[in-house]
């Protein structure tokens, strides 16, 4: 099967028509085999995020992560990927400067990775690009609240439009940006009321993230989710499970089995016949004696 077979089943326009009928489940992943599982356990969209930078790649923020490293991380998430819709974010400044950056960047994105979706970062400043795009067949989807490639002017990690001038504008932005053609927006780390607002007032899905239970869906991080990130844990963040120290503790106890030659044992190994074991006996002593 191809990757444009593995993707094909759900697209940009079904999570437009989930609007007002169901809850849009979306979570990231970062390669083949969490891909595979997530896709398996029936998650809408499948958001290969920027944040591999932190969680894949162990440095503090997104600001590095390249576009090469997207459009390899996003290759791997397609091969493990057959229902669910996968959107790979444009990472920062792939797309800022200007519309023929934008157009350039996505093309390569898409065309060497195999992905039909992206995600960009930002408000009406960045309609232009966002329009290019989709004029391009490009669809999109669009980031406003906290938008982490922005941290460092927003004041840090912290929860955007707490304040009713900034609401408005975020909600004036929203709008801007299902009219430049946006297929879905996450709001992330801004007021539940806001949220519920702007939710309310757009005719595509909202996916929250920090956000309240008014959205149209709800993303989470996949290490976030498992427990598999301590650095930092958002308080937005519900852990469904504790899978650091699960791991953590199965290796530890593989190693001890090995220093102690526990492991492996008979059942774990291969064997030859007794005629072909005195053959090779046989052969290996007349070997040494001549070498």
């Amino acid at each position: 099967m191809s990757v444009h077979e593995k993707i094909s089943h759900l697209t940009s326009r079904d999570i437009l028509a989930a609007k007002g009928q169901r809850k849009l489940a979306v979570l990231t992943a970062y390669d083949y085999s969490s891909a595979m599982l997530v896709d398996e356990a029936g998650v809408d969209i499948i958001l290969v995020g920027d944040s591999l930078g932190m969680v894949m790649l162990g440095r503090e923020d997104t600001l590095s992560v390249t576009l090469e490293e997207c459009i390899h991380h996003t290759k791997a998430v397609l091969r493990g990927t057959r229902r669910a819709l996968v959107v790979a974010d444009m990472p920062f400044m792939s797309y800022e400067a200007g519309v023929n950056e934008a157009l350039h960047n996505a093309a390569r994105l898409c065309q060497e990775s195999g992905v039909r979706a992206v995600k960009v970062e930002g408000g009406s400043w960045i309609l232009p690009q966002i329009e290019a795009l989709v004029r391009a067949g490009i669809p999109v989807m669009g980031h406003l609240g906290l938008t982490p490639q922005r941290a460092a002017v927003l004041g840090g990690f912290k929860v955007q439009a707490k304040n009713a001038e900034a609401a408005l504008q975020l909600i004036k932005d929203a709008l801007a940006l299902q009219e430049a053609g946006c297929f879905s927006l996450v709001l992330e780390a801004i007021p539940a009321p806001l949220a519920r607002r702007v939710s309310e007032r757009l005719a595509i899905p909202t996916i929250g993230i920090g956000a309240g239970n008014g959205c149209d869906g709800q993303v989470l991080v996949y290490h976030d989710l498992l427990g598999l990130y301590k650095d930092f844990t958002p308080r937005f963040v519900r852990r469904y499970a504790a899978l650091g120290p699960i791991i953590r503790d199965a290796v530890a106890a593989y190693a001890d089995d090995v220093r102690q030659g526990a492991f492996p044992t008979s059942e774990h190994a291969f064997s030859m016949s007794d005629e072909e074991i005195a053959k090779l006996d046989a052969v290996l002593a007349d070997w040494e004696t001549t070498r």
